[in-house]
């Protein structure tokens, strides 16, 4: 009796294959990268460490400042606590205190492009008083 082989079948057959030639493979991760000092230890931050140009050395080890944990502080005004708890839900508020003095208009726009394009859930009264809260601290001219 002949057997027949389905399509199906074929495509499994490759699968298959492929899985064995690679069954002694190192597919992790390996345990260190390149320019890393050692695991989880990196050099005091420097001022302005980001913004120089990173040397280009084969085979160099490079250290990186401390990661920043602490969570900027927002300028104490009414409202501050309501954005505290509404956007860092969705965001670091460093997005808040890096930004430039933004117009008025700007910063409406900005809660308006959260809520549209983001789906940001926040209710339109919420929204009103975290705009009020922004133009009345981070706004510019």
């Amino acid at each position: 009796m002949r057997q027949v082989v389905t399509r199906r079948q074929w495509m499994i057959l490759p699968a298959i294959g492929a899985a064995a030639a690679f069954a002694g493979a190192r597919v992790a991760q390996r345990d260190s990268l390149p320019g890393l000092v050692s695991a989880g230890e990196y050099a005091e931050a420097r001022s302005g460490a980001g913004r120089r140009p990173v040397p280009v050395e084969p085979g160099g080890v490079y250290s990186a400042g401390a990661f920043p944990l602490a969570t900027p502080s927002l300028a104490p005004s009414e409202g501050r606590e309501l954005v505290q708890s509404v956007c860092s839900t969705c965001h670091s508020l460093r997005y808040i205190t890096m930004q430039p003095p933004l117009p008025p208009a700007q910063w409406e726009a900005t809660v308006k492009k959260m809520i549209d394009v983001h789906g940001a859930q926040i209710p339109q009264p919420t929204a009103w008083r975290i705009i009020a809260y922004l133009q009345a601290n981070y706004a510019g001219r």
